[in-house]
């Protein structure tokens, strides 16, 4: 045998051994794939009822939304509607305050002159002044 035989019959067992490692390779490749194929319809399997609920959560939450937006658009309708009747109600109390104020304290002061010359009158032994119209004073 030659050089040239022994470089050749190397050669070849060197690639008989690379290509059986390379489908050795191969094979453990195809196995992970299978196994990740096997996890990954676990996990479809796993979530797609979990992705259903997800679905339905937001819709429901959606549906809350939008009928808590009604529910606010009518309370902010209800209050401006207070403000203007609190408003109406607080101009009409100043409009009464201004209209009976003068006449009110008038007939408090007339009630109080009236209470104190009342008791004046009623007090036996003292003595009560009357003022004639000429501005003379007389002893009663």
């Amino acid at each position: 045998m030659s050089t040239a035989d022994v470089i050749l019959v190397a050669a070849v067992v060197l690639c008989a051994v690379g290509f059986s490692a390379l489908a050795l390779v191969l094979l453990r490749v195809f196995d992970a794939l299978r196994a990740l194929r096997h996890e990954v319809r676990e996990l479809r399997a796993t979530t797609m009822p979990l992705i259903e609920e997800l679905r339905s959560s937001a819709s429901e939450a959606r549906t809350a939304v939008d009928v808590a937006r009604e529910d606010l658009a009518r309370f902010d309708r209800v209050l401006g509607s207070a403000e203007a009747i609190s408003d109406a109600v607080e101009q009409s109390g100043r409009a009464a305050r201004r209209v009976f104020a003068v006449p009110v304290i008038k007939a408090v002061g007339t009630v109080t002159g009236v209470k104190r010359a009342v008791g004046r009158l009623r007090t036996p032994g003292r003595a009560v002044e009357v003022v004639q119209s000429g501005g003379q004073r007389r002893g009663a």
